[in-house]
């Protein structure tokens, strides 16, 4: 059943949370059952929600593959439906059975790479993640224009402007009201959703059904077509084509697979599949940690929608190519209606074809269909927002790299917004002109969940290398790889873009962390046992007036603690609590660390473990232990390292400069001085 009811976003939630919020729904929580009062949805109704994105490309995709490969479109969009089939299906469905809450690409790294190389990945990849969110509000307020400039019904006052500056205001003025309108809130959509596609997707299909029925009356624009293909050269009306040494079948055939990456943006969608993963009803017999009937209904949702799309991409492509004039869709003329360029389908739907006028077409079912074009475009726009507004605060903040009022929305929606004004200036709001940077985004995000793929089987696996390395998703990664690095070289915008807001998250990363470095950021201790945890709860209620840090291995703890009572002029009826820490993934800044508490002939020994940082765990236990007693002393000795790179190992690598480091962040965390342990360096 699908239903309508208000809410309002949350934006201090997840991407694809938010994604839910936009669409109307709470997502169930990963950690609760498929009882989990989280609203669950029929896998198909989920589809349309992917179909916002996925299936609006049919806006614009057919015209950009005809300028691409010209009459050999059909057999490049054929290339576009094999991959996404045998290629980007299998790995995201792999995907989907690993990263079943929701996560994609981007989540699966973050948990197989770790350290700073880990995080410098996650950060670059979210950089092209928001190259394709605003590329893809961009692009489709572009085309969103240009069926609406293009439609009879447009004003004629305004042709004295010129087609161009009509297209770039209208795309500007589309963009300022989304950014405008999103701030206001929305009301629950699943079923806006839903009825959008359903009606986009219904008219496409009458659109196709009615040429191809039309071809086949009237087979000699289907033959003139294979004459053309048969011919080549100027015939095929391909521009700046790779020279190929053959010619016939083989020329065909390899130059569909050289053409292919300017098409690849009709493979957008997955990654939007695998993100609503959340809100797909199962079965009732799943469980948090093998939602068995919610995987298996992802798979049907990605494989369902790419068969769609795969119907609707070659049979656009068929019809385009044949009934369509090739000037019409390569020149963009300045008279209303005579261009189908960034519109074939509007183009053959408002009957503006010479090569076919039948019903339903003419300006009455073509308006229809251009307002069903503008809905589903404007509605993937707005989806792609509610995504990137919050993308920065699902990773960064805990990374440290970002603060707390990054998650503030009025502030980001206004700043991506002037960010999608610029673009569509920079790209002159043209469409062609940004299928190259969305592509880009669109591929690298394949291509991450490509890589997590493989370096997940390959770690699971046991054996040798060869038998351990998964040989079919390693070829199909090599092909997306040569895909994106074939948009990137040949239409750079979008590598452009992605460096600019990479960048950006790195630059501002660095200076957040920097800023925040005495924040304490500690979470808490997980413990080895109970036995820790009990001998723990036990230490904080008696008086252990002195805390020593110990490194294991240097000196064994009886010398220890000779010298340190000789230098530091401790009596011998102190009792010392030493700290043993040692360091996990650095780059975290969060931390929950492991304690496991020991004692020797009386001794007491903190023995902690994944660690970010050395001071802040310092800083931490001695905090602790000051709430239930009096604050307790911490002896260090002194270091010869020097100030600079002391900092530095602090920052980058969670040592370094730790007495000045703990003493400042015990005063920030505790500012009553009463209460706040002494650090005391010997």
């Amino acid at each position: 059943m699908i239903g309508f009811k208000k809410s309002k976003i949350d934006f201090h939630v997840g991407p694809n949370q938010a994604l839910f919020q936009f669409w109307g729904l709470r997502m169930s929580d990963p950690g609760h059952s498929q009882h989990s009062k989280g609203h669950q949805t029929f896998w198909m109704w989920a589809m349309c929600l992917t179909g916002v994105d996925y299936f609006s490309t049919l806006g614009y995709q057919p015209s950009i593959a005809y300028e691409a490969a010209g009459k050999l479109s059909p057999f490049a969009t054929l290339v576009v439906v094999l991959v996404t089939l045998f290629g980007a299906f299998p790995v995201y469905s792999y995907v989907a059975g690993k990263s079943f809450r929701g996560l994609g690409s981007i989540g699966m790294l973050e948990k197989l790479l770790h350290g700073w190389v880990g995080k410098a990945l996650v950060m670059t990849l979210l950089g092209f993640a928001a190259t394709d969110f605003v590329i893809t509000k961009t692009l489709s307020a572009a085309d969103a224009a240009e069926h609406v400039i293009s439609n009879s019904f447009w004003p004629l006052g305004f042709e004295s402007m010129g087609h161009d500056k009509q297209r770039l205001l209208l795309t500007m003025g589309l963009l300022i009201m989304l950014g405008g309108m999103f701030l206001r809130g929305f009301s629950e959509v699943i079923g806006v959703a839903v009825l959008i596609v359903v009606v986009y997707m219904s008219l496409n299909l009458t659109i196709i059904i009615s040429c191809m029925i039309h071809l086949f009356q009237h087979p000699e624009y289907f033959t003139q077509w294979l004459m053309d293909v048969e011919l080549g050269g100027d015939h095929w009306h391909l521009e700046h084509a790779p020279q190929i040494p053959f010619s016939g079948i083989p020329a065909i055939l390899v130059l569909s697979l050289l053409l292919f990456p300017k098409l690849a943006l009709g493979l957008s969608g997955f990654e939007t599949g695998i993100a609503i993963m959340g809100i797909i009803k199962g079965d009732e017999t799943d469980t948090p940690e093998n939602p068995v009937g919610r995987i298996r209904n992802t798979k049907k949702l990605l494989l369902s929608a790419g068969l769609i799309m795969s119907f609707f991409l070659i049979g656009s492509s068929i019809v385009v190519s044949t009934l369509i004039p090739s000037e019409n869709l390569i020149a963009a003329s300045n008279m209303v209606g005579a261009s189908a360029k960034d519109r074939a389908l509007s183009f053959l739907a408002h009957g503006e074809s010479p090569r076919i006028n039948v019903f339903p077409f003419g300006s009455v079912f073509g308006t229809l269909y251009d307002i069903s074009t503008v809905s589903i475009l404007w509605f993937a726009g707005a989806s792609a927002m509610a995504a990137l507004i919050n993308l920065v605060p699902q990773y960064l903040p805990r990374y440290g790299m970002a603060p707390e009022w990054s998650r503030a929305i009025r502030p980001m929606v206004i700043f991506f917004t002037l960010v999608n004004l610029l673009v569509t200036w920079v790209f002159d709001a043209d469409v062609s002109a940004q299928g190259g940077a969305y592509a880009t985004g669109v591929l690298m995000l394949i291509l991450s969940a490509c890589i997590a793929s493989v370096i997940e089987i390959y770690r699971s696996r046991k054996g040798m290398f060869l038998s351990r390395v998964p040989w079919y998703f390693s070829m199909v990664t090599i092909a997306f790889a040569y895909t994106a690095f074939a948009v990137i070289i040949e239409k750079p915008e979008g590598l452009k873009i992605g460096a600019f807001f990479i960048g950006a998250i790195f630059i501002s990363s660095f200076v957040s962390r920097l800023r925040r470095s005495t924040e304490l950021r500690f979470l808490g201790f997980e413990f080895v046992d109970d036995h820790s945890r009990f001998l723990w709860e036990t230490l904080e209620h008696l008086e252990f007036p002195v805390l020593v840090p110990h490194r294991p291995g240097r000196r064994e703890l009886l010398i220890k603690e000779a010298i340190i009572r000789k230098e530091h002029r401790i009596s011998s009826d102190v009792p010392i609590l030493f700290l043993e820490v040692s360091r996990g993934d650095t780059s975290e800044f969060y931390q929950q660390p492991l304690l496991e508490v020991e004692q020797y002939d009386g001794r007491f020994v903190l023995k902690v473990s994944r660690c970010s940082s050395i001071s802040h765990v310092i800083a931490a236990i001695a905090l602790e232990l000051s709430k239930y007693g009096s604050p307790p002393e911490i002896h260090f000795g002194w270091s010869d390292e020097s100030t600079l790179s002391a900092n530095l190992s602090f920052l980058l690598f969670g040592e370094g400069n730790v007495p000045w480091m703990v003493r400042e962040l015990i005063s920030k965390a505790q500012p009553n001085a009463e209460k706040q342990p002494r650090i005391i360096i010997g």
